[in-house]
């Protein structure tokens, strides 16, 4: 009993710490995105994880011819696919941007030629490191360049592109010629959920230290006023 009054106890005080770091990560993921954009030189510096949710401002070309496609659904569940293409930056270094979602019937480059956006750019987007693909993720289908996940490595690695960082970055949702892809896909949320699992350990230790009162009250061992 005490050595289950200890675990429960230990777990709930453990959920309180995992309470104050979820909420100090939020709080941070909030100031970088309402921050004003740093340079692409900065986020380097700050390194793949240390920029993530920065937005950041990027001055170069795309290469469209090597654009690629996530699947994925928009909030009315109907089909839709993120258009990806590697971005060089003015001082030879190349990321991926995801530069915004069409719907099934516009994947095809030719039905939106107005969008492509060829010559110097200048872009502004979320940095973020992609998550990991999924173990019950779908493998790409390579013929017609879809994935199902944003596994920017495994893309450039097909298109012989080097990429100076493994991330993307999101565009924003500034306009594109023809109104397509449609920028501003970023979506941020956190599951926050240490509170109520802080109160459960705590009642299940409650529990034990009131059963165990109970169980000497009831030998005699304890005596009731």
């Amino acid at each position: 009993m005490l050595a289950l009054f200890a675990s429960f106890t230990a777990l709930g005080v453990w959920q309180l710490q995992r309470l104050q770091w979820k909420l100090g990560l939020i709080a941070q993921v909030n100031a970088n995105l309402h921050a004003p954009p740093i340079s692409s030189a900065e986020a380097f510096r700050l390194g793949a994880k240390g920029a993530q949710y920065h937005r950041v401002a990027l001055a170069g070309r795309f290469d469209n011819s090597k654009e690629t496609y996530v699947y994925t659904t928009n909030a009315a569940g109907d089909p839709v696919y993120h258009v990806i293409a590697p971005f060089t930056l003015d001082d030879g270094r190349a990321l991926m941007v995801d530069r915004g979602a069409v719907p099934e019937r516009l994947r095809d480059p030719q039905t939106r030629a107005a969008g492509q956006r060829n010559g110097e750019q200048h872009v502004a987007g979320v940095w973020r490191v992609p998550d990991a693909r999924g173990y019950f993720t779908p493998p790409p289908d390579l013929a017609h360049r879809i994935w199902f996940s944003r596994d920017v490595s495994a893309m450039a690695k097909l298109d012989g592109v080097k990429l100076s960082a493994p991330v993307i970055v999101e565009a924003d949702a500034a306009p594109n010629p023809g109104g397509w892809p449609k920028g501003g896909q970023t979506v941020v949320t956190f599951r926050n959920d240490h509170l109520q699992y802080a109160i459960t350990w705590f009642a299940m230790a409650a529990i034990v230290f009131f059963g165990w009162i109970a169980f000497h009250v009831s030998k005699g061992r304890i005596a009731r006023r």
